[in-house]
């Protein structure tokens, strides 16, 4: 038995992704309901466990895969034309309305995984966000980068991906170990906003015109792993700088401290790490 509801999530331009909508007891259910945004190339599915945890803590949950990715494929791969900036324009904007809409909320709080908490700053809708958790979330700038992603990141982003856009029209990530592979554009853009400080800031004024980093007011909070590769302390720092009027916080995991041999970037919604999402549920509350 499904303890989600498959639903369509249509986009301003007509796009339509897959979302799976989990819904709370009617007896305790939280003021705001939850959007879980995923990282680059992670489907819905890798988040269920934890989106069934949260319906038991009284929240309605919303997830949904970014156009390109899993279900919100369309068609073949190499002639996707999803990008990362379609995914903060146009795609989360999508899916707050349509969570919106099944709960009949005013606001709901955004749970953003790596890039999905990365892209608030060019949602039309950014008013409609109570608070961002971002996860893992941070600017994932070349130079803040650690250990083997370090090295791994000029390779991935200088040679295999225009390499693989010429030679398949896709970025082969999943052979890699770096969940599915990528739309070409969004293989692109990830290596254009990775390469300077600011991360989608690299795009405002080139495939961005509106910008509402300034505007967004809501609190922030990052939860990151002090064995992140990526989403290091220096670029947690860099992604928060962006959102000036924003109350923003840090709040810096140790995996030992947990109980964990390592938390890294893609642990903490995973069962083995369940403890950790008593931690991520407290910071819905603040």
């Amino acid at each position: 038995m499904n303890t989600f509801e498959s639903l369509t999530i249509t986009c301003k331009d007509g796009y339509s992704l897959s979302g799976r909508f989990y819904a709370a007891s009617a007896t305790q259910k939280k003021n705001y309901p939850v959007l879980i945004c995923p990282a680059t190339g992670i489907t819905q599915n890798f988040y269920q466990a934890f989106a069934e945890w949260l319906i038991t803590q009284g929240y309605d949950v919303l997830s949904f895969d970014f156009r390109g990715i899993g279900r919100s494929l369309h068609g073949s791969l190499s002639q996707s034309e999803a990008s990362i900036v379609d995914w903060g324009k146009l795609d989360i904007p999508a899916a707050i309305e349509t969570l919106l809409y099944k709960t009949q909320a005013d606001q709901v709080i955004l749970i953003g995984h790596s890039a999905g908490g990365q892209l608030l700053g060019i949602v039309p809708n950014h008013e409609k966000v109570a608070k961002v958790v971002a996860v893992s979330g941070s600017t994932r700038h070349v130079k803040g980068l650690k250990g083997r992603t370090k090295l791994l990141a000029p390779v991935m982003f200088n040679v295999l991906f225009p390499l693989a856009r010429i030679t398949k029209g896709y970025a082969p990530t999943q052979a890699i170990g770096m969940g599915e592979n990528l739309p070409k554009d969004v293989a692109t853009q990830w290596a254009q906003f990775c390469r300077k400080p600011g991360y989608v800031l690299n795009a405002i004024g080139k495939s961005v015109f509106e910008d509402y980093h300034t505007q967004i007011s809501c609190p922030i909070t990052v939860l990151w792993s002090s064995d992140d590769e990526i989403a290091t302390e220096a670029n947690v720092k860099d992604l928060l700088r962006l959102y000036p009027n924003a109350e923003t916080q840090m709040i810096e995991l140790k995996p030992k401290s947990y109980g964990h041999k390592t938390i890294g970037h893609m642990l903490m919604f995973k069962k083995s790490h369940r403890n950790l999402w008593s931690v991520i549920e407290k910071e819905l509350l603040a």
